[in-house]
């Protein structure tokens, strides 16, 4: 190879670094498509792990075929951590992406449980002190409203509420409780009346619809 050659192709590959690079700073919306209906998750930079992460497992199809395997009515909706049909998810590729955990990447106050906020699911802090999130199980806030004075039991001094997000809390509902817990990386932009029915929906004993509810498909786009 000589050396012209050689700058033009070390000159390609820095372009299609490049371009690489700014596709997934532009990649910043998700389209699920549900037998309940389609909504549309717009992923946050502050949470660059995450985003990450979210957009490598939309890419390789990992979310086609999971249900939403535990919901709970006026608090929240949880997929990825089962298939459709019933299969056993233990020991398949979905329960090694949930062991391939992300770090923590938890921004409160900035990035908060407002209705409509997704954020990744983990195990508890008994064995994950570090609270990092699940490789690929996540939940979308569903939430209720409070009122100011309700908030109060949620702030400390150590973690004192900012007036904007109260606020959010009294007009549009979340779950502050879930606040420094969890690491919410992105927000429903589109679709929230989908999240109200797949939250409405009839549940068993261990939080689990009675009617099965999965993802036919999610896919990368460029606009909600």
């Amino acid at each position: 190879m000589n050396q012209r050659t050689l700058f033009a192709t070390l000159f390609l590959t820095l372009l299609l670094t490049l371009s690489a690079a700014a596709e997934e700073t532009k990649s910043t919306y998700v389209r699920f498509k549900t037998n309940k209906g389609d909504f549309v998750i717009e992923l946050y930079d502050e949470t660059p792990l995450h985003k990450a992460n979210f957009l490598s497992r939309v890419r390789e199809g990992a979310y086609d075929g999971t249900t939403f395997h535990r919901v709970i009515r006026n608090f929240m909706a949880q997929a990825g951590g089962g298939l459709k049909g019933g299969r056993d998810p233990k020991g398949t590729y979905i329960d090694s992406l949930s062991r391939a955990t992300v770090e923590a990447e938890i921004l409160y106050p900035k990035l908060f449980h407002k209705r409509g906020a997704v954020a990744a699911a983990r195990v508890g802090n008994d064995i994950n002190p570090e609270r990092r999130s699940d490789g690929l199980q996540f939940y979308i806030v569903m939430g209720q409203f409070y009122l100011e004075g309700e908030l109060k039991e949620f702030e400390s001094e150590e973690r004192p509420m900012p007036e904007e997000v109260k606020k959010a809390y009294m007009t549009e509902g979340g779950t502050p409780h879930l606040d420094g817990e969890y690491t919410v990386f992105g927000q429903i932009v589109s679709g929230m009346r989908t999240i109200e029915k797949i939250c409405a929906t009839e549940t068993n004993e261990t939080d689990k619809p009675r009617k099965e509810i999965y993802i036919k498909s999610a896919k990368v786009v460029s606009r909600p």
